[in-house]
């Protein structure tokens, strides 16, 4: 079977592998696109009260044995100081180059245990060092659902919800029978549901109060049928795959950066491990921004929002190249808002028959490939990427995430280059089209619409950590 590191020989440049990919749109699988409409379902996780099915679109990896700790210090640039059982933690993995890898929750379930859940770039990351490092470790993996099962059942470990919005504790407590347990952020306890004993963590996608609750997969739908019978009287909506990625534009994180895994002598027995058919080598890179070099599309942990992360208390990889350029300006990460006059051209032209067309705006998830960049210019010099787009009906606007130049500020009115070179790529998802210029204003991560004149303080108007 053909690795990565063969496929990259033979396709010659990385960039013109993964631009031309034809792997197509990115799924959420087996949730339905919308239980109700997907602006119903945005508005809710702000006005009432969410339920969001987690369940298949993460992959799992469990990490058992007495040097599971090692191993993930080895790898994530995070301190693992005071790291208890009960205790999660956002865990960013670097390439040696300091290049962030991916990111994904990591779980501390027990001694010697711990679970961690996401996208697959850091969990492939940190399974082939358990398997080549020496590590006395057991790894159970378990991959995400099938993008399309076609018919066949789906069987998970564990199913995963979160319970978000205004209402959420009100809707917890019901079912937990009595008062929660006081748990911090990014701390777990255990609360009942329906007779059942779940764990929970304290986290918020959505950037409202609530849980993430997850158990064994055949309890789940018991427990999903529980949840929204107790949640009914505050309003509780069950979100479909259409509405739930869109949470993070309001939220404040970015997803899918390019792994930084393409490059680097110290990187090829990884690439030698990883199959030529898996997520780095079929994924793609949509966009604007286009460089022959694919180092120019690598992320370091600043750039992406994860500096306060970096904690050089321990030795991992990619400690040496951060240490060099920690003390340095980073681009840092921001909100785009887009200008609704411009993304309406992109809508006209669908309805002017004889003219050419710009690239169609998906909505309420824009993104047409794994990874986004569009460039983001000043005065015509590029000064940022745009990586994940989409719209907010809580807001009525267009969003974007990314990250820009230090000498960018908050207000500044920048132009995100809408679209792909002559006329788009050969990717699926990408139909003939013409590029467009669209303004956006820095605002602030998590959002808030600084143009108003008065905003209630909340969860919004503040930054994230």
């Amino acid at each position: 079977m053909q690795n990565l590191e063969q496929k990259l020989q033979s396709a010659g440049n990385p960039v013109r592998m993964l631009r031309h990919s034809q792997i197509g749109a990115y799924v959420y699988p087996v949730v339905p696109p919308e239980f109700t409409n997907w602006r119903d379902e945005q508005r809710a996780w702000r006005e009432t009260a969410v339920l969001f099915d987690q369940s298949h679109h993460m992959a799992e990896l469990m990490i058992e044995g007495p040097d599971a700790l090692k191993l993930l210090s080895h790898l994530g640039v995070n301190s693992f100081a005071n790291f208890s059982v009960d205790k999660a933690k956002q865990f960013v993995p670097c390439s040696h180059s300091g290049h962030v890898i991916g990111d994904v929750i990591l779980f501390h379930l027990a001694e010697n245990q711990y679970l961690i859940v996401g996208r697959v770039p850091a969990i492939n990351w940190v399974q082939f060092h358990g398997e080549t490092g020496g590590y006395d470790v057991k790894l159970d993996r378990d991959d995400r659902s099938p993008a399309r099962p076609m018919g066949k059942p789906v069987v998970r470990r564990r199913y995963r919800y979160q319970i978000q919005g205004p209402a959420a504790m009100n809707i917890l407590e019901k079912l937990n029978g009595g008062p929660l347990p006081e748990v911090k952020f990014f701390n777990m306890d255990t609360i009942e549901i329906g007779g059942r004993i779940v764990r929970c963590l304290r986290h918020g996608m959505s950037g409202e109060p609530g849980l993430e609750v997850w158990g064994p997969y055949e309890e789940g739908e018991e427990v999903r049928a529980t949840i929204l019978e107790a949640g009914a009287e505050f309003g509780i909506v069950p979100v479909g795959a259409r509405a739930y990625a869109t949470n993070t534009l309001e939220s404040g994180w970015i997803p899918s950066p390019l792994p930084a895994v393409y490059t680097g002598e110290e990187m090829k027995a990884f690439r030698e491990w990883l199959p030529a058919e898996g997520y780095e080598g079929t994924g793609s890179i949509g966009g604007s921004f286009v460089s022959d070099d694919i180092e120019d599309y690598y992320l370091t942990p600043y750039e992406m929002g994860y500096g306060p992360f970096v904690k050089f208390d321990h030795d991992f990889i990619g400690r040496e190249a951060l240490e060099k350029i920690a003390d340095k300006p980073h681009r840092r990460k921001v909100t785009f808002a887009w200008n609704a006059d411009d993304v309406a051209k992109v809508f006209r032209s669908m309805m002017e028959p004889g003219i050419d067309n710009y690239k169609y705006i998906d909505l309420p998830l824009s993104n047409y490939a794994s990874s986004n960049y569009d460039k983001v210019t000043k005065s015509g010099r590029t000064v940022g990427f745009s990586m994940f787009s989409g719209y907010s009906y809580n807001e009525r606007s267009m969003l974007s995430l990314g990250t820009v130049d230090p000498d960018v500020q908050i207000g500044d009115v920048l132009t995100l280059v809408w679209g792909e070179e002559d006329g788009g790529t050969k990717k699926t998802t990408v139909e003939p089209h013409k590029q467009l210029e669209i303004r956006v204003k820095v605002s602030p991560v998590p959002y808030s619409r600084d143009a108003r004149e008065t905003y209630a303080e909340s969860w919004r108007t503040k930054q994230a950590v």
